[in-house]
């Protein structure tokens, strides 16, 4: 991990790990379920700002989103520990192009689209082809869950040498618990700040 000394918004990317209806909105797979929790549920609102900050600094916005891959019959391919630990998803949920895959309206529309089928944003994606084709060497990482899709994306970038912000008060676990110690063991690979401390330093690089 290297300082941000160099930093430069413009080569700069907002990065939100799974922040889709599914997940989010009432009337969701988690929301249907009952599975849901309010600091999950104010992320998009805390995040938007920043992008906006990016974007005008002249840098992007990425939105990784989960994916359940219709199989034969229309039933998802689904992970067998996936579909223990949520056994309520059903066919439909995370379907590409589905109101339950899609990014939140609070963030809509992202410059890039990621889909991915498991934990990290790099995992058998177009990420890695996007930040080459776009020029982005750094990605601020906000989203779900803490100790989860957003953990294995910063471990991921970290071992591509991708320079991370993390998002302390941007992402967000069912526990509290949980994502403060996710925050504490993730701090020797990555850069950990607010949305607003980090709103400050692309302004200020800008």
């Amino acid at each position: 991990m290297s300082d941000l000394s160099g930093f430069n918004p413009s080569k700069t990317a907002v990065l939100t790990i799974d922040l889709q209806n599914d997940f989010l909105h009432p009337d969701g797979a988690y929301g249907r379920a009952g599975q849901s929790a309010p600091a999950i549920a104010a992320l998009p609102d805390k995040i938007a700002p920043l992008v906006d900050a990016v974007r005008a600094a002249g840098g992007s916005y990425i939105s990784a989103q989960f994916t359940l891959v219709p199989g034969p019959g229309g039933e998802p391919l689904i992970a067998a520990h996936l579909k223990k630990l949520r056994p309520f998803l059903t066919r439909g949920d995370f379907a590409p192009g589905s109101f339950g895959h899609t990014l939140v309206d609070a963030l809509a529309p992202a410059d890039y689209v990621v889909e991915k089928v498991a934990y990290s944003a790099f995992y058998q994606t177009r990420l890695e082809y996007i930040m080459r084709a776009v020029g982005i060497e750094t990605l601020i990482i906000g989203g779900i869950v803490t100790n989860g899709g957003v953990a294995s994306t910063v471990r991921d970038a970290h071992l591509r040498n991708i320079d991370t912000i993390l998002l302390s008060d941007g992402c967000a676990a069912f526990k509290q618990e949980v994502h403060d110690a996710t925050l504490i063991s993730l701090g020797t690979v990555t850069h950990v700040m607010s949305c607003p401390d980090a709103i400050s330093l692309v302004q200020g690089a800008s």
